[in-house]
């Protein structure tokens, strides 16, 4: 028996179950497998997995799958799946079509798709799928998932009976040990085999990172951001008849059940999608006192917003906003006085609230320069004794900064070390 079979067998599976729900901790686990005869590396795997089950089950909401650490995490979770679900053709239209899953993985992107589509997983690893062929039956009630062994680049030409009318693609971005890239342009396929790989098919999307620079993807593609209140998680680049609106690009809140939550979209514009990398770099930092280790790319988006002085409102784009850089186009319908407080900066500061979702409105109290006795001054005139301290273009410890500057008060507020016109600036401010 191999590894794999091992762990979709009735008695580990049942082993598992029953250690849950004894709530069994490592030790009692290794015994108890020990006691039952399994070789160490067969425990090993056993436990390994086990650690895997919470985290999928919350990811899929399914009681069993077959997968390895780097294919969970790389996988499309069930909120973001549904949804994508929706931009398939579906009923009739989906009857005879097929499509390939490309660099399938353990098939995160083929669960969700509609029933009367015919999905056939591929992949240059074998290991990925078995995992697909077993994750096939849980989600698509399918006896055996069809899978090919192959190139991505080259089975819809390799032979006729390998053809699909449409594909969907998430080039992989690993180093040679494993190791995820940051790199943003390191895929496998390369983007550029993307594209070639697309002319091959009806229609088709890719999965990139959200990060990648948007000029290099073709005019006639659509693209859509997807995320939550609190990330940014997929950058979709839709091609041929999967493009429902060529020339547009989307930014989409999904809620837990993969329903929109909220959505913007604007016509590409090139200007807007250009960035210089370089300058920008200074500017990436947005830490906060909570969830610190957030990083976003703020492009400055000159071509949407000007910029301007501190006025009664600052607020702070929702992540999808942010990456798709829309948040300009939408802050300026809302209110035409929306501006830009420093370059590089995505911080808008307006007369009136900016619409939420969409952004995290904050009532500007007062600001000063970054200086422990001015910000003292400030705290104590609002009577301010707990802080939550957001940093955007200045770096600094945000919980050192806290304990030196010993707010004591009754009220709450937020903080913001940033900069206007260029300059460090603390505003402070409640978030309505």
């Amino acid at each position: 028996m191999n590894l794999w079979e091992l762990l979709t067998s009735t008695a580990v599976q049942d082993f598992i179950k029953e250690s849950i729900k004894k709530k069994m901790d490592a030790l009692q686990i290794s015994t108890a497998l020990n006691k039952a005869g399994y070789s160490n590396e067969e425990r090993a795997a056993i436990m390994d997995y086990m650690g895997l089950v919470p985290k999928f089950r919350e990811k899929f909401g399914c009681e069993f799958l077959l997968c390895d650490k780097l294919a969970l995490e790389q996988s499309t979770a069930q909120d973001i799946g549904h949804w994508k679900a929706k931009l398939w053709p579906s009923g009739e239209d989906a009857k005879g079509k097929a499509v390939h899953d490309l660099c399938c993985g353990m098939g995160g992107d083929s669960f969700f798709l509609p029933m009367e589509l015919n999905v056939t997983g591929v992949d240059l690893d074998e290991n990925r799928l078995v995992m697909y062929r077993y994750n096939a039956k849980v989600f698509r009630g399918e006896s055996d998932g069809k899978t090919i062994l192959g190139d991505a680049r080259t089975v819809q030409t390799a032979q006729a009976t390998t053809r699909a009318d449409f594909f969907t693609i998430d080039p992989a971005r690993r180093a040679v040990d494993g190791e995820n890239q940051r790199d943003l342009r390191n895929l496998m396929p390369t983007f550029a085999e993307v594209l070639e790989i697309a002319k091959n098919y009806r229609g088709g999307m890719a999965k990139l990172p959200p990060g990648y620079p948007m000029n290099e993807v073709p005019e006639d593609c659509e693209i859509i951001y997807l995320g939550s209140h609190t990330d940014c998680r997929e950058c979709l680049v839709l091609f041929g008849s999967i493009a429902q609106h060529p020339g547009q690009i989307r930014a989409v809140m999904v809620d837990k059940n993969g329903e929109t939550q909220a959505e913007w979209s604007a016509p590409r514009d090139t200007k807007r999608e250009m960035r210089d990398d370089a300058n920008q770099e200074q500017f990436e930092h947005n830490l906060e006192l909570e969830g610190k280790d957030r990083i976003y790319r703020t492009s400055s988006s000159q071509s949407d917003l000007p910029m301007g002085d501190l006025s009664a409102y600052l607020s702070e784009p929702e992540p999808v906003l942010l990456r798709s850089h829309l948040f300009g186009v939408v802050a300026v319908t809302s209110d035409p006085s929306a501006h830009l407080i420093s370059e590089g900066i995505a911080y808008v500061s307006s007369e009136k609230p900016l619409p939420s979702p969409g952004f995290a409105n904050f009532e500007v109290l007062g600001h000063c320069e970054i200086a422990t006795s001015a910000v003292r001054t400030m705290l104590k005139a609002h009577d301010v004794g707990k802080l939550t301290l957001k940093l955007r273009g200045v770096k600094l410890d945000p919980d050192t900064e806290i304990k030196r500057l010993k707010p004591k008060g009754k009220n709450s507020a937020i903080l913001f070390y940033t900069r206007l016109a260029g300059e460090k600036n603390a505003i402070l401010a409640k978030r309505i």
